[in-house]
């Protein structure tokens, strides 16, 4: 009459890829920032926790804007053909002052003075 309830711990894989197209280090105004590529249907909250939780990335703001793929006409020989792109989300991660660089393989000028003294 009563079933046994499954108690079983669900573990949530990302699945949903994100493309690294831009990053810069931090300067004296701004802090380190990154620009990514994601799907659409992806959100703030799940791309900051995508980014802290597996990166273990100080994420302190996520910007997103929409982008619609463009379409192209592709001339044959006896027809025009029509292809459009697919659409996407560009994410803009703006990171916490804690993040000294962004491991792009640049320095921070102070941090090469250091080095030398």
């Amino acid at each position: 009459m009563f079933s046994t309830l499954r108690t079983a711990l669900k573990v949530f894989l990302p699945t949903m890829p994100m493309t690294l197209v831009s990053a810069r280090n931090p300067t004296l105004t701004k802090n380190a920032s990154a620009v990514f590529r994601v799907e659409p249907r992806m959100t703030k909250h799940e791309i900051q926790e995508y980014l802290s939780k597996i990166y273990q990335l100080p994420v302190k703001k996520v910007n997103t804007m929409n982008y619609m793929g463009k379409r192209k006409r592709v001339f044959g020989r006896r027809k025009i053909a029509y292809y459009k792109y697919r659409d996407f989300k560009k994410a803009i991660v703006i990171f916490d002052d804690s993040l000294r660089d962004v491991g792009l393989g640049t320095r921070i000028i102070s941090e090469e003075q250091e080095d030398r003294a």
